[in-house]
């Protein structure tokens, strides 16, 4: 199983390896609370960008992101049956790889028919040419009660590391919400980035309280924040943070969320993943920075 390759630490961990405001310092690797397992900060997505069928060329530009992605550390690849076929893409990136034990490997249940939970994640499995997943999500709450059913059944049975919920766009959050008090889940994955702050009022806490680890999805939202950003001036605060461009920029404010261990930008461009790897080096703004960031792009 893959995530039995990797070094799992015991018992639950207190808190995130960023505690709070107070450091300044991007940590190398982060925390999942629940389990103490380690990945680094900036993940990879892979909704629309891997999915590109059987072209050989598009197949190959993908498979070498994930080569860079591998080399700059590796960490958390993130898919879904829901994205066309990048989990076939990813297959064929780790396997050109030989399936590096660097890469935490993530996808998720996403069908209405809840008794075809089971038989999707080994269709999962299959495409990714993996024999365990290190974490499974059920894809926007779609038929929630019945899959965490199956994934808690998996994880109470050593074939599961890690079990979370999806949500995007700001959707569906009271419910995300009602589930994160009443079940134990290891992370939730849902839309954080500097315009689309919603979870800060209810749900980023509540994932400390818990324990829980967050992931945030569309930190650029499909690349809009990026174009609305380009030529427009960085805040002085930047600098200071060594944030050369707006996406780094965009994904320091994110990751030094203390409930965000985990951004998962997705690219089909190798230099940009090495760009966005490179925003967790180096310092992380605090509370005051954060406050600046965003009334800069408040002005803008």
């Amino acid at each position: 199983m893959l995530f039995s390759r990797r070094t799992l630490l015991t018992g639950a961990a207190a808190a995130f390896a960023l505690p709070g405001f107070a450091s300044t310092d991007a940590s190398p690797l982060r925390t999942i609370p629940s389990t103490g397992a380690k990945l680094p900060a900036i993940g990879l997505g892979s909704w629309i960008t891997f999915n590109v069928g059987t072209d050989p060329v598009l197949l190959e530009s993908c498979a070498k992101v994930i080569a860079a992605f591998v080399e700059d550390g590796g960490g958390m690849i993130d898919s879904s049956p829901m994205y066309g076929s990048s989990q076939d893409t990813i297959g064929y990136g780790l396997e050109k790889l030989g399936y590096p034990e660097t890469v935490f490997a993530t996808d998720k249940v996403w069908t209405s028919a809840a008794d075809h939970g089971p038989a999707q994640i080994t269709e999962s499995r299959a495409a990714w040419g993996v024999g365990a997943f290190d974490l499974l999500q059920v894809h926007n709450l779609v038929s929630w009660e019945a899959h965490l059913e199956t994934l808690f059944g998996m994880k109470d049975d050593g074939r599961l590391a890690h079990v979370g919920l999806t949500t995007s766009h700001g959707r569906r959050h009271r419910l995300l919400e009602r589930v994160m008090r009443d079940y134990p889940v290891d992370t939730v994955q849902l839309t954080y980035n500097l315009a689309d702050r919603e979870a800060e009022d209810r749900l980023l806490p509540l994932a400390r309280e818990k324990g829980i680890a967050v992931i945030a999805n569309r930190p650029f939202r499909r690349g809009a924040l990026p174009r609305a950003l380009k030529g427009r001036p960085l805040p002085d605060v930047a600098q200071e943070l060594g944030a050369d461009n707006w996406p780094q920029l965009l994904l320091k404010f994110i990751i030094s969320h203390p409930a965000l261990p985990v951004a998962i930008p997705a690219t089909t461009k190798v230099a940009h993943m090495r760009e966005n790897k490179a925003a967790a080096t180096g310092p992380l703004p605090d509370a005051d920075m954060r406050r600046r960031i965003i009334a800069h792009f408040r002005d803008l």
